[in-house]
């Protein structure tokens, strides 16, 4: 059996596995019986999770191609700095569920909230923000998971030589079929088991890259003599200026409260005790996780300094420094980030076109006028219809995946971090506001990333979430005085 062969074996292995968790989440679904049942678990669940498995899907779903290949990527490229930056995430369970957790979760039962736009549609009772929202989770969840799809892609190449289509058909079809069958019970019991994956391949592959360079003290001298701004806080020619940096507070700091694939999770789990559980642990396992990951890009340049892309590094490394069998079991590391972001975007795509949009508008939200086995067909068909486009526009790959990556991340805040966040701390706001501020928001950022203005090294996204902020209150002022005068007139 040669190298390649004994390489992919391991992948083939944990693919069947996720294979099979799928198959026996679908048949714990089917067992709802009827259709607002099914509706409840395929999307959330049945709001069963434990703290472990909060935990860990929450790090599942947030860590992605990025973290895992474009993240330590630029940590090749831009060294110690990228690290830094990168440390940023580490507060991003505890935020999540310190902030939207409890209040989340009540409100989302009380209004029998399935999905995020559940919970908008409950709360700002407006056809306008759930129409909003719906279109700006498609299209930017697209953009996230062609980001992800890529990086799988372009993993399963670097790392067994066969061609990037052929591995990114081998991906492409894995994770929509299980997300399919499976729904989330699959997607939160294959992320907490991805997670653990993930955990153990960071801590192998930083190890082995430290005494591939000699130690971490030979690591750093090499990196030293490569370019000296490898190891300063600001890199290369100052690339990771300060207030590049202030942005990424926003960015991947306060930004992830917007971010629809983590926030869902708040609806999910069983108890208070098991969301106080999955804040320590998901706050502890991530911080360790992007530590490790970035580093070992950062490191790798000292044993690799010549690769032509930083997307290059991570997978090479894994094919360097270890064996063929040991690199198959631990390219499923990063391969199961990739899967456990796609499988939850593919999801939320599928309960927008399914629930917010299809059976809200078409069906006047009565879901028992459909059958059981009509949803569970049309759950399929969405989610294979959505994982196609993102397969076919991921043919041709760009480089440096994580700008794709971090776009799709600032339009989704852009989109949703207002309406959520202050929707549920502050009473005075309304459908006015939550419009004026997804529209305002998602446009500011769209121009400016697209026109690209100087702006002293911040990032789109700052000025972006101020519009919107200022959208936001402006509006819901501007709604109330409507209403007044509503009010009177009437």
């Amino acid at each position: 059996m040669n190298n390649t062969m004994m390489t992919v074996i391991p992948v083939i292995l944990y693919l069947t596995m996720s294979f099979g968790v799928a198959l026996w989440a679908r048949k714990k679904s089917e067992s709802s019986g009827s259709s607002k049942g099914f509706l409840e678990d395929y999307f959330i669940g049945g709001r069963s999770m434990g703290g472990m498995v909060l935990a860990m899907t929450i790090i599942a779903s947030y860590t992605s191609a990025s973290s895992f290949v474009g993240g330590p990527g630029v940590a090749y490229k831009l060294g110690l700095s990228w690290v830094l930056l990168a440390m940023i995430q580490v507060p991003t369970t505890f935020l999540t569920l310190g902030i939207l957790g409890k209040r989340f979760a009540i409100m989302a039962r009380r209004t029998d909230s399935v999905t995020i736009t559940d919970y908008l549609r409950a709360r700002y009772k407006s056809d306008a923000v759930v129409i909003l929202c719906s279109v700006a989770l498609i299209v930017f969840f697209m953009a996230a998971m062609l980001a992800q799809f890529i990086g799988g892609a372009r993993l399963f190449q670097t790392v067994t030589g066969y061609p990037y289509i052929v591995g990114l058909i081998l991906f492409g079809v894995s994770v929509v079929l299980y997300t399919a069958i499976g729904g989330f019970r699959a997607v939160v019991l294959t992320d907490a088991i991805q997670g653990i994956v993930m955990v153990v391949a960071v801590v192998v592959i930083l190890l082995a890259v430290i005494n591939a360079g000699g130690g971490m003290e030979n690591c750093i001298q090499s990196l030293k003599a490569i370019d000296p701004g490898l190891i300063t806080p600001t890199g290369p020619k100052d690339a990771v200026p300060q207030p590049f940096v202030l942005s990424f507070w926003v960015l991947v700091g306060i930004g992830i409260l917007g971010l629809p694939q983590t926030t869902q999770r708040c609806m999910g789990y069983r108890d208070s005790k098991a969301m106080h559980d999955a804040m320590i642990i998901g706050t502890l396992l991530i911080g360790f996780m992007i530590l490790c990951a970035h580093l070992a890009g950062t490191l790798g340049r000292a044993i690799l300094p010549e690769l032509p892309a930083g997307d290059l590094a991570m997978p090479s490394l894994i094919v360097e420094l270890l064996s063929p069998v040991w690199a198959g079991v631990f390219i499923a590391g990063p391969l199961a980030a990739i899967m456990s972001t796609v499988d939850s975007m593919l999801l939320l795509v599928s309960a927008a076109i399914i629930k917010d949009l299809y059976i809200h508008y078409r069906l006047k939200g009565d879901a028992s006028r459909m059958t059981l086995v009509s949803i569970k067909k049309m759950s399929l068909v969405c989610t294979v219809v959505v994982g196609l486009m993102v397969f076919v526009a991921a043919i041709q790959p760009p480089d440096l995946l994580v700008w794709i990556n971090l776009f799709a991340f600032g339009g989704l805040e852009a989109a949703f971090l207002c309406p959520i966040v202050i929707g549920l701390y502050w009473e005075k706001a309304n459908s006015t506001g939550a419009i004026s501020s997804i529209i305002i928001g998602v446009g500011t950022f769209i121009v400016l990333t697209i026109m690209k203005p100087a702006m002293g090294g911040v990032h789109a996204i700052v000025p972006t979430t101020l519009a919107s902020l200022t959208a936001f209150v402006l509006g819901s002022y501007a709604g109330l005085s409507r209403s007044k005068t509503g009010q009177a007139a009437g």
